[in-house]
């Protein structure tokens, strides 16, 4: 889902200063919540470590191809929900994609607003999502492929939707745009399809595993009703 250097270019890109200022306060806020009903500090810290590194492999390791506006990567944004919480998930997927600009990417720095705001503001949707999605009675390890489905179909609807605000906000309305586009939204299908079924999979080996999946490593609503 990284934009690409020339699709937003000039003053407009400001506009992705404000937009990335407003998922980082989002972040504060989800990390605030961590702290008061998640395992406090130490958690939310080992945690954010964790999903850092995670988000970091995610987008260096796991394969991942250049497609019309963007390119296409299995980022797990549900599955990083549901394991380590909302707000460890939305610090190590900024952090993550800052570091792998850093050392990786420098020509994707300019665009990191643009990206970061493209990952968390679709985070942010599927945290109160799954709030209304999951009954407070159910713990995260009984989530069903239904509501897997549900949660990332939204996240990946929601970086599909970015990534085509930022092309149409900076290329216009043009054929050939438009069809890059379509192109990308096309291709990310496969994620939507394939990560549901990677959500049920790591969640039932966090249950059959529950001896090693408790503690400050994982989010509390894994094995406990909210």
């Amino acid at each position: 889902m990284h934009i690409e250097p020339d699709v937003v270019a000039g003053a407009k890109i400001f506009l992705s200063y404000a937009t990335a200022a407003g998922a980082f306060a989002l972040t504060v806020k989800l990390a605030r919540d961590s702290l008061r009903d998640n395992g406090g500090l130490l958690a939310l810290a080992l945690r954010s470590l964790l999903t850092t590194a995670l988000v970091f492999c995610f987008f260096e390791v796991l394969p991942h191809h250049p497609v019309g506006v963007s390119e296409v990567h299995l980022i797990l944004g549900s599955t990083l929900l549901l394991l380590f919480g909302a707000g460890a998930a939305a610090i190590g997927l900024a952090a993550g994609l800052l570091l792998q600009g850093l050392f990786f990417a420098q020509f994707d720095l300019p665009q990191y607003g643009m990206n970061v705001t493209t990952l968390l503001l679709p985070l942010w949707a599927i945290h109160l999502l799954a709030k209304r999605l999951i009954p407070a009675r159910t713990a995260y390890v009984d989530t069903s492929y239904k509501q897997a489905l549900a949660l990332s179909t939204a996240y990946q609807g929601g970086i599909v939707a970015w990534v085509a605000f930022w092309a149409v906000y900076g290329n216009g309305f043009s054929s050939e745009n438009l069809a890059s586009v379509g192109s990308f939204g096309l291709a990310y299908m496969s994620v939507i399809l394939l990560e549901p079924l990677i959500d049920l999979g790591v969640l039932a080996a966090a249950k059959a595993l529950s001896r090693y999946s408790q503690g400050p490593l994982f989010n509390v609503r894994l094995h406990q009703p909210a």
